[in-house]
């Protein structure tokens, strides 16, 4: 078996020896460097050119968000961080962050299988930066509502100058658009729950049921459970009619 080799990237020397010793226990794991900054992580990553790095946001000298741009280009990258501010979650993902885990979200085999899953190009959010891009979304599309047609380029949610807003898709990250995301009188329109709300904002942006479930951290066949649910309070028979109707388009 082919190991998948990961360099850790994080100022901390305790979380760095305790995600270490996590990922080598596992027998298709290996970590291959360690990194206390984004400068030794982008010397790490050239060197030993690995399959995943896991990068801390905020670390003195060069810190994660910092570094990003250079690390993507050499390998998958997935921050890994107790940072759950939304404009930090945007910014990661706008510069090419393939994942966003926070601690205390996710199990020890919930991490492995993140890392096994970018690898294979499958992105992962822990619920914070899930419903963070959530927010921001939904906050776009309000404010898109409440002004005048623009035929200018589209711009980021949260004003990062003239940079478009990143495609979110399952091959880079997932393709959620703001006008996708719905009010929350749509919401109670419809008496949703908010992860039923979440999870038909994620259908009508496309994505499929493998990449809800990663999306949302919890297993296809919840996701399927909460589709029905939807699919019962919309009075819906397909994922087109559902879409259409969160939409206000049918």
């Amino acid at each position: 078996m082919t190991s998948l080799r990961v360099v850790v990237a994080d100022d901390n020397p305790v979380v760095r020896a305790g995600l270490t010793a996590l990922l080598s226990g596992r027998a298709d794991i290996t970590v291959v460097a360690e990194a206390a900054d984004g400068r030794e992580a982008y010397e790490a990553a050239r060197a030993h050119h690995p399959d995943v790095i896991l990068l801390d946001v905020r670390m003195p000298g060069v810190d994660g968000i910092a570094a990003l741009p250079y690390l993507v280009k050499l390998a998958p990258v997935v921050m890994l961080t107790y940072s759950r501010e939304p404009e930090i979650v945007e910014e990661a993902l706008r510069r090419g962050a393939d994942g966003y885990l926070v601690h205390g979200e996710f199990t020890a085999d919930q991490l492995v299988a993140a890392v096994r899953d970018i690898e294979q190009g499958r992105p992962h959010f822990t619920p914070t930066a899930a419903g963070a891009l959530l927010a921001q979304l939904r906050g776009t599309q309000s404010a898109t509502a409440n002004s005048k047609p623009d035929t200018s380029p589209e711009r980021s949610p949260v004003g990062l100058g003239s940079t478009p807003t990143p495609p979110i898709s399952p091959e880079n990250l997932s393709q959620v658009q703001p006008t996708m995301a719905q009010s929350s009188s749509y919401r109670s329109r419809f008496q949703l729950s908010a992860r039923e709300a979440e999870i038909m904002d994620l259908i009508a942006s496309g994505m499929n049921n493998q990449h809800i479930a990663a999306t949302c951290f919890i297993s296809e066949k919840t996701v399927k459970n909460h589709i029905n649910r939807i699919f019962a309070k919309l009075h819906s028979t397909s994922r087109s009619e559902a879409t259409a109707k969160w939409l206000g388009l049918g």
